[in-house]
């Protein structure tokens, strides 16, 4: 594709593994072998890992890759606690929007080989994500024929909180019928969202949906050798929040990183004073989770009442408009679009209006994630009412 790097098969696909910046030439879900063009797939990537030759199965299908990558996170994290080290959280690249690590390296060729290998009927497939290049792309199957789907994907949604193994990422995805660059999150058929777990997790949740679907939640035993079986998963119910106040309740306006964070500490006292919990001993809370994945699976599973992220605004409110923006979400990073909308999380833009963005690595996304229609009702007037004392407004 123009613009984009050169289509991959299973073959060609291999051989650019080794030469990627930061990668490694151990694997503990790739046999490397030093005398031929590419790595060897090991054996233990097909363990549970049957694919349908339906292309309308991707629920599964996505779920699957998420849980081999699960699996594979779950095998470095440990091996990390084991040696006592930190190598994991190496900085390697900068690419897609964002800095690349070390862990972040090491899941890539799971990733790529296990979309190689899928059905012909999936293919040609355009696999967007970070640490795909600077372009975050690239084309599996022929360059010759129209591509039927494209594939968003955050390998490690929280990197930097896992990389320390402080807390669980998300691998998150979403596939959609190629509709060219037109093509949006919104456009997505199915979404998975697999949490990664720290050291010291038996457990791990995970969560799919598909157009028309309600999100289906199962937890799974982790396993740091051999993707689980589908049918091992237990299911459980993810249902947002009915609380319509935030009394005694987590609400969050996003500011993980410096730079911004006097605009949302600014913003959240606001809310604080408005809704009435600016009360010397706290009645209302915030949580800073490194994670859209992470913050997602809060409003879904009903532990958080709503989550700011309007980095793009607090960006143009300090003039940062060009390539010396603070670093904001990216496409990637709300790939779970589907699965908190259908598990009823409400979603929209800094704005108000529905939340969506182009399947692409770079585009700054503002979002606003509600527990349920009140909290919507109670917070929302507040960031507009903010908003338009900063002079911000939509941009058509």
């Amino acid at each position: 594709m123009a613009g984009g790097r050169a289509s991959a098969s299973p073959q060609n696909c291999e051989c650019e593994l080794g030469a990627r910046q930061g990668s490694t030439t151990s694997h503990p879900m790739l046999n490397i072998n030093p005398h031929c063009d590419g790595p060897v797939r090991s054996q233990r990537i097909h363990q549970g890992m049957n694919l349908s030759h339906d292309p309308n199965d991707w629920p599964d299908r996505l779920l699957k890759l998420g849980l081999a990558v699960q699996t594979q996170v779950a095998s470095l994290v440990r091996s990390a606690f084991i040696a006592g080290a930190n190598t994991l959280a190496d900085a390697v690249a900068e690419e897609g929007g964002d800095r690349i690590y070390r862990i972040d390296r090491e899941v890539e060729a799971t990733i790529e080989h296990t979309i190689a290998s899928w059905p012909d009927v999936c293919l040609p497939l355009l696999f967007i994500a970070e640490g795909m290049g600077n372009d975050g792309r690239q084309l599996f199957g022929s360059s010759n024929q129209q591509s039927r789907w494209r594939l968003i994907i955050d390998p490690i949604d929280g990197t930097r909180m896992l990389m320390y193994d402080k807390r669980s990422a998300w691998f998150l995805a979403a596939i959609c019928p190629d509709k060219g660059e037109s093509t949006t999150l919104a456009d997505s058929v199915a979404s998975v969202m697999v949490e990664l777990p720290t050291s010291k997790q038996n457990l791990a949740d995970t969560f799919v949906a598909s157009t028309g679907v309600g999100t289906r939640a199962m937890r799974f035993t982790v396993n740091a050798e051999t993707p689980p079986e589908i049918s091992e998963g237990l299911s459980f119910s993810a249902t947002p929040s009915r609380q319509g106040n935030l009394d005694d309740g987590f609400a969050t306006v996003l500011s993980m990183f410096p730079g911004t964070r006097r605009l949302a500490a600014d913003l959240a006292e606001r809310i604080a004073e408005r809704c009435g919990v600016m009360t010397n001993l706290p009645t209302a809370f915030d949580d800073h989770y490194i994670s859209c994945g992470g913050l997602i699976y809060q409003l879904m599973t009903g532990r958080d009442l709503c989550c700011l992220d309007l980095r793009p605004q607090f960006n143009q409110i300090l003039g940062r408009t060009s390539d010396d923006r603070f670093i904001e979400s990216h496409p990637y990073d709300l790939a779970g679009l589907l699965t908190a909308q259908n598990a009823g999380v409400i979603l929209t833009n800094g704005f108000g209006k529905p939340l969506n963005a182009p399947l692409d690595v770079h585009t700054g996304v503002d979002w606003c994630g509600y527990a349920n229609s009140d909290i919507r009702n109670l917070i929302e007037p507040i960031v507009q009412e903010w908003l338009a004392e900063q002079r911000i407004t939509e941009t058509p």
